[in-house]
């Protein structure tokens, strides 16, 4: 239609995914537009910017905080969150990316979605970005007296201290290391996030002048998704803000890297704590340069290799990885990055030593060498291509939105000026391959031309440095130091000035009504939980639900955990996670991974204690089997889950010291990155029954059992008898009762079910075992500092509460929500520095809990947790804070899942009584929580004599605290 901003410029319908790719061009500006229109309420809408800074000083990640920080309509200083509370969104954030900068958002309320369209656009497009909140934001200086100018300068900062948490993560410094090797001259050389040695270069000048050039609609690119028309979001995207835009000619595509000319040698340190040990801590990667990203055939070729070598432990490289002696496990960073103009392939060892790194080399080359003369079996190749078919076709949305997820999936190529429609609809390209693969000199071909014979390699070597971050810290405080004997008088005037003037505006009170909101009135009458119907197979109790999941199936074996001796209980953790990756039924393992990647989608195992909800101290254990398939692999899914539960094989030592060598590295990297969850498990682990064996199982008492454990089985006998163990478990669980779980679509039910019955009617008979009933963890208090190699802390306090039936548990679940949003986050993150902070009611853990995240502070977070207390008593609070606190809780009740996601977890909410009835009745009694009610339940339970405390920080920090924490090694 002519006069329209927006040209179409095609249409696909992409039936794999059930929806049509409409693509755009803004008339004026050029900016594009890729509508993906389904049958889905859960709407979403993402604009992304490319963004390419040439420094490391965190330039369009602080752009990213700060744009959010108040705009032209909306003037506010914090529009972000206090929409987070005003809305009733399934997805709010924003992100930075090497290459890009995205604002992306969900909704299942199209009012809602509206509203958050319009700050969104304003936030993009017309943010203020006031020096103060680049302050806050990005990086200051000011004195830790503030007022004191003869004090010591200190470096805060969201964004810095963001940043020293990440930098903190050896796996976040490898990266980093990996990518300035492999790109020497262009954007990815940089730390995009913002280097800590570096972000305090960067000028609130430099910050404008790249809003100015890079957040411009020329240089943007849109994406919505859902069932609101694509006509309806243009009309307001051109109103709100493209109408104000002409075209810009900006370029700001990245070139081709200047390639080596032969491989190169990098080594290079990460900090460790001084405790620890620095054996075999070392990592070694190489990596390779491949081609553009945006070429499609090329990516898919190098994503099918990439998994070809690394995508189980039969595939070639990652079994040569598993099984060398050189190091304990693959590295983490192992396959192809292809969201970067040039795509990488990275791959190596972690746990290792520095001496080992030619050897490493020397096995990959090894490898590489052999695929490209032996080629691999045709079915290890057709496997590969099952499993692209499969995450294909999967529809999902439990980790975030589906329709965000497959704008992530185009957004890479569309932001680097690729076909991103043809990025989406790939069928054709998988076909192409799978005819390529006819021809046995395919996969040589590509092992040579990608790898063997690329030139533009690196070998990265990483070792441990116990001192490093002494040096780190010396370093940063002799800038400081220098910084403070350069002031004049009138320049620590201007710092003392500067702090007054950021508290000040941290502690104004803007009118939140200059936003748009939703109330109440606009929450959705009923919760919609998908519910199934029973069928029993083969005599066993099995529950059906008919979800919409796109030829796929979901099926679970649900075991009621049997009482086990203290020695074995320890172990069901570990027992889950090895069982899925030993043999079976005669098989070793390499042959049933294989056999796992040709007929399903992965298998899974896990051990579950949920608390029931009327009684604190009641617990319900059960442990899940669970894989999913193609429709047509149905029949080998359900034989397969069978042959995993009856017949797992603990007799391959070796691959069980692999499997534990490997889960230990991987518990350890996750502690910077999840240290706000571990910290909270400790502080509430004297509460439960289940939170005390969360602690122990997946929290960081959890993490030096597998320590102790691993370092335990250098001894055979050790070995032999975890093995015993581990058989022990498994004949305990075949023994015990169980029941299935399905979930298709309807029209293929009645033969799944035809196929289980045949098969589960040779299953063994089930015996009546004592059930499982954890002790303790009832009425303990807890005073704890973890340490560990980390630039930050986390923070945690914890006081007992009641169980999920109990009247006060709405007005629980509203106060975490009313205390962060009307005190912890201003006083922990914007004026505290720390990247994060909250409360909440966990009725599984019977506890209610605070914490913080990547925080500068320690005895000053904990003391604020405490003055939210006082604040709730003695503050007045306006009505609205309450309806924003109830409508954050109400928005977590009802966010969707996938079709599948939400099935099964309806099925095992109802096992531990959180029935459909029960949780549609809890919804309505949080939509009926007063003010009084949460200042009753917080003088009822917040009471300072029941508080634990768990601090995770490294040790000089914790000593220097002067906490009197129980001091603790992880």
């Amino acid at each position: 239609m002519s006069g329209q901003p927006f040209r179409l410029l095609r249409q696909e319908r992409i039936g794999a995914l059930n929806l049509t790719v409409e693509e755009y061009l803004h008339e004026v500006t050029e900016a594009r537009h890729f509508h993906l229109a389904a049958q889905d309420d859960n709407n979403a809408f993402l604009v992304a910017f490319l963004t390419v800074p040439q420094d490391s000083t965190g330039v369009a990640h602080i752009l990213e905080h700060t744009a959010l920080c108040g705009s032209e309509h909306y003037p506010v200083r914090d529009p972000f969150f206090l929409m987070l509370r005003r809305s009733l969104n399934t997805f709010m954030n924003a992100m930075t990316a090497a290459d890009w900068t995205a604002y992306p958002f969900a909704s299942c309320n199209r009012k809602d979605f509206n509203n958050l369209l319009d700050v969104y656009l304003d936030a993009a497009f017309f943010p203020k970005l006031a020096e103060l909140d680049f302050l806050q934001e990005g990086h200051r200086v000011e004195f830790s007296d503030p007022e004191d100018p003869d004090a010591p300068l200190e470096f805060k900062g969201v964004v810095y201290n963001e940043m020293k948490g990440a930098m903190s993560s050896p796996v976040s410094t490898l990266w980093q290391a990996l990518s300035a090797s492999l790109y020497p001259t262009t954007t990815y050389h940089h730390n995009s996030g913002g280097d800590p040695r570096h972000i305090p270069d960067l000028t609130w000048e430099q910050l404008t002048a790249f809003h100015a050039r890079h957040y411009h609609p020329s240089n943007a690119v849109f994406f919505t998704y859902g069932n609101i028309p694509a006509a309806e979001h243009q009309a307001r995207i051109q109103d709100k803000a493209l109408s104000r835009f002409e075209h810009l000619p900006v370029d700001f595509s990245i070139p081709d890297e200047q390639r080596y000319q032969e491989p190169v040698t990098v080594e290079t340190d990460y900090a460790v704590d001084p405790a620890e040990g620095t054996e075999r801590k070392t990592h070694i990667v190489l990596g390779w340069l491949l081609g553009k990203m945006t070429d499609i055939d090329a990516a898919l070729a190098a994503n099918f290799l990439g998994q070809l070598l690394l995508d189980n432990s039969a595939s070639p490289l990652r079994k040569a990885l598993e099984t060398t002696d050189l190091g304990d496990s693959p590295s983490p960073l192992c396959g192809v990055e292809d969201s970067m103009h040039e795509m990488l392939f990275a791959c190596g060892l972690e746990g290792s030593d520095p001496q080992h790194a030619e050897a490493t080399e020397q096995l990959i080359l090894d490898v590489l060498r052999d695929v490209a003369e032996q080629g691999v079996p045709r079915e290890m190749a057709d496997a590969v291509l099952h499993q692209l078919e499969l995450s294909r076709r999967e529809v999902g949305g439990d980790r975030f939105p589906y329709g965000l997820q497959l704008m992530f999936n185009a957004l890479p190529v569309a932001i680097h000026g690729g076909d991103a429609v043809e990025a989406l609809a790939i069928d054709a390209a998988i076909e192409q391959l799978r005819a390529k693969l006819d021809d046995p000199a395919f996969i040589p071909g590509l092992v040579r031309d990608l790898l063997l014979d690329n030139p533009h390699r690196v070998r990265l070597t990483m070792r441990p440095d116990p001192e490093l971050a002494r040096r780190q810290e010396q370093s940063e405080q002799e800038r400081l130091n220098a910084m403070r004997q350069a002031l004049a008088q009138q320049g620590r005037e201007r710092i003392i000035e500067q702090a007054k003037a950021l508290e000040a505006r941290q502690a104004l009170e803007d009118d939140p009504e200059i936003l748009p909101r939703v109330g109440i009135e606009d929450v959705a009458p009923e919760l919609r939980i998908p519910e199934g119907h029973a069928e029993p197979i083969a005599g066993i109790p099995a529950t059906w639900f008919d979800r919409p999941t796109n030829g796929l199936v979901y099926q679970q074996v649900v075991v009621d955990l049997p009482a086990l001796e203290s020695e074995l209980e320890d172990l069901l953790p570990l027992y889950a996670a090895c069982l899925p990756e030993v043999g079976s039924a005669g098989r070793d393992y390499l042959h049933t991974q294989a056999l796992q990647a040709a007929v399903t989608g992965g298998v899974g195992a896990s051990a579950n204690i949920a608390t029931r909800v009327e009684d604190i101290a009641g617990t319900d254990g059960r442990f899940v089997i669970s894989g999913k398939a193609l429709v047509r692999n149905h029949g080998a899914l359900s034989q397969l889950l069978l042959e995993t539960l009856t017949q797992p094989r603990f007799d391959e030592l070796e691959r069980l010291q692999e499997l534990v060598a490997q889960i230990r590295i991987a518990d350890e990297n996750s502690i910077t990155g999840q240290g706000h969850g571990y910290a909270m498990s400790a502080a509430s682990a004297g509460m439960s029954p289940s939170a005390r064996l969360h602690h122990r199982w997946s929290g960081l008492e959890g993490i030096r059992f597998i320590k102790a454990l691993d370092d335990g089985l250098e001894d055979e006998a050790n070995l032999k008898t975890f093995a015993e163990r581990l058989a022990q478990i498994a004949q305990r669980v075949a023994a015990a009762p169980r029941q299935l779980l399905v979930v298709s679509e309807a029209d293929c039910q009645e033969e799944i079910a035809v196929v289980m019955a045949q098969q589960w009617r040779s299953a063994p008979a089930v015996a009546e075992l004592p059930p499982m009933r954890p002790n303790g963890g009832v009425g303990q208090l807890v005073r704890q500092g973890w340490s560990t190699s980390t630039q930050v802390n986390f923070c945690a306090k914890a006081y007992p509460a009641v169980p999920a039936e109990h009247p006060d548990a709405p007005a629980l679940a509203v106060l975490g929500g009313f205390l962060r949003n009307g005190y912890l986050h201003t006083a922990i993150r914007e004026k505290g520095g720390a990247y994060g902070s909250g409360a909440g009611y966990d009725s599984d853990a019977g506890a209610f809990r605070f914490f913080s995240y990547r925080d500068p502070r320690l005895k000053e977070t904990l003391a604020d947790f405490d003055r939210s207390v006082t604040w709730l008593h003695d503050h007045k609070h306006p009505e609205r804070t309450l309806e924003e606190a109830i409508l954050g809780v109400i928005s977590s009740i009802d966010k969707p899942g996938s079709p599948a996601g939400e099935a099964k977890s309806a099925f095992h909410a109802a096992l531990s009584g959180r029935t459909p009835e029960f949780r549609r009745a809890q919804r309505a009694r949080v939509l009926e929580v007063t003010l009084d009610d949460l200042r009753r339940v917080g003088a009822t339970y917040l009471k300072p004599e029941q508080a634990s405390i768990a601090v995770v920080s490294n040790s000089e920090r914790l000593a220097a605290a002067g906490l009197e924490l129980e001091m603790q090694h992880v």
